[in-house]
C-alpha cells in the first residue's frame, strides 16, 4: 500500500471518527461514500469495510458475512484498510466529541442536518445538478 493511499485511508477514518463524535452519526454515513468515491471500492466492499471497522464486538457477524461474500465475488475487503480506518476513527472520534461539546446545541443540530442532506444528495447523484442550479442564480 503506497503512502498516498495510506494517508487517504487514515484521513477517511479520521473524518468518520470526528464526525461520529461530533454529531453522533455512524461511521457508515461518512465512511461508505468516502470509500466508494476516493478508493473506488464497490458498495459491498465499502459497506463491509465500514462494518469491519466497528466489528469487535458490535457487528462481527455482518462484517464476516460481507468479508466472505466479497471474497467470493472477487472484491475482497482489505484488512489493512480496515485497521487504518479504525486507527483514524479512534483518534477522530475523541476530537470530534470534544468539539461537539464546545458547540452550541442549535448549531450542532444544523451541522448534523447539513451533513445528512449533503450525503443524501451525493448518494442520489443530485449534488452536481443542485450546484449548477445554485450557480445559475448568481
Amino acid at each position: 500500500m503506497d503512502g498516498a493511499l495510506v494517508m487517504t485511508v487514515l484521513a477517511i477514518g479520521l473524518a468518520a471518527g470526528m464526525l461520529s463524535g461530533l454529531v453522533g452519526v455512524g461511521g457508515g454515513i461518512i465512511m461508505v461514500p468516502a470509500l466508494v468515491f476516493f478508493l473506488n471500492q464497490t458498495q459491498h466492499q465499502a459497506q463491509g469495510t465500514s462494518l469491519a471497522v466497528l466489528a469487535l464486538p458490535v457487528v462481527i457477524i455482518g462484517a464476516l458475512y460481507y468479508y466472505f461474500q466479497c471474497q467470493k465475488m472477487g472484491t475482497p475487503i482489505d484488512l489493512k484498510v480496515v485497521l487504518l480506518l479504525a486507527a483514524g476513527f479512534l483518534v477522530g472520534s475523541f476530537f470530534g466529541s470534544k468539539i461537539a461539546l464546545a458547540i452550541d446545541q442549535d448549531l450542532l443540530k444544523k451541522i448534523f442536518a447539513v451533513i445528512l442532506f449533503y450525503t443524501a444528495l451525493k448518494l442520489l447523484g443530485w449534488d452536481l445538478a443542485l450546484f449548477r442550479w445554485a450557480r445559475s442564480l448568481f
